[in-house]
């Protein structure tokens, strides 16, 4: 970035500082340090139709703003699939989100079955495309371990 600042004699005059008199041209330069850019949010992508796997929530998460963190998973899906999506840990109360390309929540679960803290969900995929399966700390209760299991259900043959 370059600023300029032009002055004639007179008007030099009538702003006296013994750095400017008789000048016409002052130049300051500025040279900014280019800056690599940081990608601040990423999310994990998945392949294949089931995964299962541990990890851990922790403070390199995304915070949630109410004391707790979530990590999110990238993962390809058809129109027409249909799909489970179980979290389970015993260090956080479990919740589970499936967001959609536009960030819309599609479906979410807080509690599973059996009055647990895990979170168990089903749903049937509207439109083919990617999805993030968000695994976050409902409230305050930090992070910690966690078990993700996300299956493809077959649909009966009758």
């Amino acid at each position: 970035m370059v600023i300029a600042i032009f002055m004639t004699p007179s008007s030099a005059s009538r702003w006296y500082s013994p750095l400017l008199v008789g000048t016409t041209l002052l130049t300051v330069a500025i040279k900014a340090a280019p800056v690599k850019a940081q990608q601040m949010y990423n999310p994990i992508p998945l392949s294949g139709n089931n995964k299962e796997f541990s990890s851990q929530l922790s403070k390199q998460d995304i915070p949630t703003g109410e004391g707790g963190f979530a990590r999110d998973y990238q993962v390809k899906l058809k129109k027409g699939d249909q799909i489970a999506i179980d979290l389970i840990s015993e260090d956080f109360d479990a919740m589970v989100q499936l967001i959609a390309s536009d960030g819309t929540i599609v479906a979410e679960n807080d509690d599973g079955p059996e009055g647990t803290t895990n979170s168990l969900l089903f749903t049937r995929i509207a439109n083919s495309g990617e999805y993030i399966v968000r695994v976050r700390a409902f409230g305050k209760t930090g992070g910690g371990d966690f078990t993700l299991k996300i299956n493809h259900l077959q649909p009966s043959k009758e």
